[in-house]
């Protein structure tokens, strides 16, 4: 649950918030916010308003795909592979199909 939680503070401070500015986001007060930020347990529906909040979304990750993930979530746009014009075979994009791949089965 830590990672979580350090990752939500992660987030909040990546955007440039306060642990107040959640209260006008999703309604959560500082004290709410600050105590389930340091050490909380928040329900399911919670923590979609959060990562709504944060402009995130929550996804559930098989364990075996998790590097691949965390590799697109850390590459730059530049260093993702771009498809050379004039190619006839399109390729959909990992926001374009999140879904892609996951089970290993796409062709």
């Amino acid at each position: 649950m830590s990672d979580l939680l350090q990752q939500l503070k992660k987030r909040r401070l990546a955007l440039g918030l306060k642990q107040s500015d959640m209260m006008r986001r999703v309604g959560i007060s500082r004290q709410q916010y600050q105590r389930l930020e340091a050490k909380g347990n928040p329900r399911l529906d919670t923590l979609t308003l959060i990562a709504k909040g944060l402009n995130s979304e929550i996804m559930l990750i098989p364990k075996e795909k998790l590097g691949a993930v965390l590799a697109v979530l850390e590459s730059t746009d530049n260093e993702l592979p771009q498809q050379s014009p004039g190619t006839a075979k399109v390729t959909k994009t990992l926001s374009d199909d999140p879904w892609q791949d996951l089970l290993g089965d796409d062709q």
